[in-house]
């Protein structure tokens, strides 16, 4: 389906992306690999995909003496995320409806 967005598709991504939309506006990095289960290696290379793409925004800073990073969904990947879900449902329910009509071949 070309509704589905490349950029987004890979799962550890919509992971991401649905563990932002679902949170506050600025999602810690500890809360994103809580939610999704995804090694801090994964989350770096993911979020990095996900920014270069303008989906994404990080911000850095200290919590005390330690770093702290945070993301949140851009308005342009907020809008791409949305449409993706909208498409991945409108595409299981589109195979559903089709799979309803199939019968299974009498043996």
């Amino acid at each position: 389906m070309s509704e589905l967005d490349a950029v987004i598709h890979p799962m550890p991504r919509l992971s991401i992306c649905a563990a932002l939309a679902a949170g506050p506006e600025w999602v810690e990095f500890k809360v994103v690999r809580e939610a999704t289960g995804l090694s801090d290696s994964m989350i770096s290379k993911h979020t990095r995909v996900l920014e270069e793409a303008g989906y994404l925004e990080v911000r850095k800073g200290a919590v005390g003496r330690r770093p702290r990073t945070w993301f949140r969904l851009a308005p342009f990947g907020r809008t791409r995320y949305l449409g993706h879900v909208a498409a991945l449902r409108r595409l299981v329910t589109e195979v559903g409806d089709t799979a309803a009509g199939i019968t299974a071949p009498s043996e």
